[in-house]
């Protein structure tokens, strides 16, 4: 599998697949060609002998969300083609969420907007104490739209609507107690803690895992076609705002964006 571009999938002699996102001079934001990249891999993987997938970051970093270039073309799209983009990182959610083989991730470094979204769809996330995540789509003036339902999936309502709203950057620790990682542990001690997540998989029918991953999603908060369908619609509703125009053009101008200039 060394087709890709922007993922780098190695598989060792136990059929451990090390997925790692592999771009790192925008920090692993996922573009339109990573996540296409992600997609067909969520459909090649389970023909492989594949009994475990681990997803990481290149360069210690695990995701810095949407890739900001991919974003801003949205403002200036028409609304077909930003539905057609909303729908892309969609369909690549959902692909990984249901693959029928575990995904235990791997975080270091950051973890925003859309990366968290990439660590709920694993199935078990292991961070290190020290790793920041944050919900900072409204900092842009969006909203964390097509990643929600994994999210509210991993974290409950209660948990999520802590963070969900404010943009606010949290650790590994906090991230343990909103529900979003397993465990929080030192760099040095994370590659173990991975492993001690792979290890019991490899004494296991794959099959069967993959069936019993799929009780568990249908069991667990419903992520089906209309839900993904309103998300798409949300994320294209809001690159439609002047709020995301500012808020992306503030960023990639690296200055504050007009909400933030107010005094308090």
């Amino acid at each position: 599998m060394d087709r890709y571009q922007q993922i780098k999938v190695t598989i060792d002699a136990r059929g451990v697949a090390a997925l790692c996102l592999n771009n790192p001079k925008r920090k692993n934001a996922l573009s339109a060609l990573m996540m296409d990249e992600l997609t067909d891999f969520a459909a090649q993987a389970p023909k492989q002998d594949i009994k475990a997938v681990v997803l990481s970051g290149a360069d210690g970093v695990f995701c810095a969300g949407g890739d900001l270039t991919w974003m801003q073309a949205q403002i200036e799209a028409d609304r077909a083609g930003r539905k057609r983009e909303a729908r892309r990182l969609a369909m690549m959610l959902k692909a990984l969420n249901e693959m029928p083989l575990p995904l235990i991730g791997r975080i270091e470094g950051v973890a925003m907007g859309g990366g968290i979204g990439m660590a709920c769809i694993c199935d078990v996330a292991i961070a290190t104490h020290d790793a920041k995540f944050g919900l900072t789509e409204t900092r842009l003036g969006l909203i964390p739209a097509t990643i929600s339902p994994y999210v509210m999936a991993r974290m409950g309502e209660g948990a999520a609507r802590q963070v969900f709203m404010n943009s606010r950057i949290f650790n590994g620790d906090e991230a343990v107690r909103l529900g979003l990682a397993a465990r929080a542990v030192a760099v040095d001690d994370l590659d173990a803690a991975v492993e001690a997540e792979v290890a019991p998989y490899l004494l296991l029918p794959t099959a069967t895992v993959g069936r019993a991953k799929a009780l568990a999603r249908m069991l667990g908060p419903k992520i089906n076609d209309d839900v993904i369908e309103a998300t798409i619609e949300r994320l294209a509703d809001t690159w439609d705002t002047e709020e995301a125009r500012e808020g992306i053009a503030a960023f990639l101008e690296k200055r504050k964006p007009v909400w933030a200039q107010k005094e308090v």
